[in-house]
């Protein structure tokens, strides 16, 4: 299908570098939320976000809880080398988070020049031993001699993984403050930001006033601070990123009629991948639970395509056919304008940087309109990014 070239240039904007937050505001449903419903701009503050969801809302939530993914060493010298790990190396998370003697990781590896291929880098901390070694390019295999487990390792010796754009390091607070509310499945390397708002109070509310909650799992890797380089946006190479779902959030989208609306860029990854995952079952697709970055565009003049409920229902089947509870997959779907949403409805989301691709999904769910919705947050004051303030975006 030939599809439309769009530009960097088009989805850039000015973002004085005094907009972004450096710290937290508390407590967090104090942020300010930009409301942007029937092609109006309005604004209150996020612990009114009930007041103002569509009638009907079931809201998705990403419970991914972020790791202390950030390792400061040094050789021999007293050169200090940075670690950032990424994803486990041919193993699923739980596996290697559990594990009890060694794991093998995918990292950054900062000042890369100082490690020599045969030197083992090491720590000790209150009697443990942790051992350091590259196996490859980005590959490091950690071991340690006490029989914790890996988290518990990383407790000890990794820091909160901050964006490079928050220009201070990990402080205490930010252990307990990078993280959702009702983050539970660790692995994340960076928090889905847009459920940092929430407050316990808050979801206290959602369930008294009976608004559904929907929880699915993509853990955030550190692709999502990747630049986009290339003029022409579709040559961007997107991350994989591993995404888990279960059988009852299944079930519940099937027989909802409501109004889905994701918190966070990372919710909506998740359902509209699963869309496709189910579409890749019916069309009898290799790999069904691996969504490519453009799968959508090779299939998007079919004049059939599966609703909802019967991409839903196949995977399902799927599930109960291979006796899953839980269906894992890894997505690195590219959404961006031309992209027509099979799933999410509206979204709670943050403010993002300028050419970046959370900017192209958002200006794929409410076009051009998010330039005039940029310009009110930056005249209007808003904190943008990470720590910063909050939007819901109706198209």
């Amino acid at each position: 299908m030939k599809m439309t070239n769009y530009s960097l240039e088009q989805f850039n904007y000015e973002l004085p570098e005094a907009f972004i937050a450096q710290i937290p505001v508390e407590p967090r449903d104090s942020s300010k939320l930009l409301v942007f419903n029937q092609n109006k701009i309005s604004e209150t503050i996020f612990s009114n976000l009930l007041e103002v969801l569509p009638e009907n809302a079931t809201l998705i939530f990403n419970d991914a809880k972020v790791i202390p993914a950030r390792i400061f060493l040094q050789n021999k010298n007293g050169a200090k080398i940075e670690l950032f790990l990424l994803q486990p190396f041919q193993q699923e998370y739980t596996a290697s988070l559990n594990s009890t003697s060694e794991t093998i990781w995918e990292c950054l590896i900062g000042n890369k020049k100082k490690w020599a291929l045969t030197d083992s880098l090491n720590l000790n901390i209150d009697q443990t031993q942790i051992h350091f070694s590259i196996i490859s390019d980005q590959v490091v295999k950690i071991k340690w001699n006490n029989g914790l487990s890996f988290i518990e390792i990383l407790t000890m010796i990794g820091s909160m993984p901050l964006p490079p754009y928050i220009k201070r390091n990990a402080i205490e607070n930010d252990t307990n403050r990078y993280q959702t509310v009702y983050s539970k499945t660790l692995g994340s390397v960076a928090a889905p930001t847009a459920g940092l708002h929430f407050t316990k109070q808050l979801i206290d509310k959602i369930s008294e006033k009976s608004i559904p909650r929907l929880n699915v799992t993509l853990h955030v890797s550190a692709g999502t601070f990747l630049p986009v380089k290339t003029e022409n946006i579709t040559e961007h190479p997107m991350h994989h990123e591993f995404f888990s779902c279960n059988v009852s959030t299944i079930h519940s989208i099937i027989q909802s009629h409501e109004k889905l609306i994701a918190v966070g860029t990372t919710s909506i990854r998740v359902m509209e991948s699963l869309y496709w995952v189910g579409f890749k079952i019916i069309k009898k697709l290799d790999h069904p639970l691996d969504i490519e970055q453009f799968l959508w565009r090779q299939y998007s003049e079919e004049r059939e395509l599966p609703s909802l409920q019967e991409s839903y229902t196949a995977i399902k089947d799927y599930m109960q056919t291979n006796q899953l509870s839980v269906l894992s997959g890894q997505t690195s779907i590219m959404i961006m304008p031309g992209y027509q949403f099979k799933v999410i409805k509206g979204l709670v989301t943050n403010f993002h940087q300028p050419k970046s691709t959370l900017l192209f999904l958002v200006s794929a769910l409410i076009g051009e309109d998010w330039k005039k919705i940029y310009q009110y947050a930056i005249t209007n004051k808003f904190r943008f990014l990470s720590y910063g303030d909050s939007s819901l975006l109706l198209p």
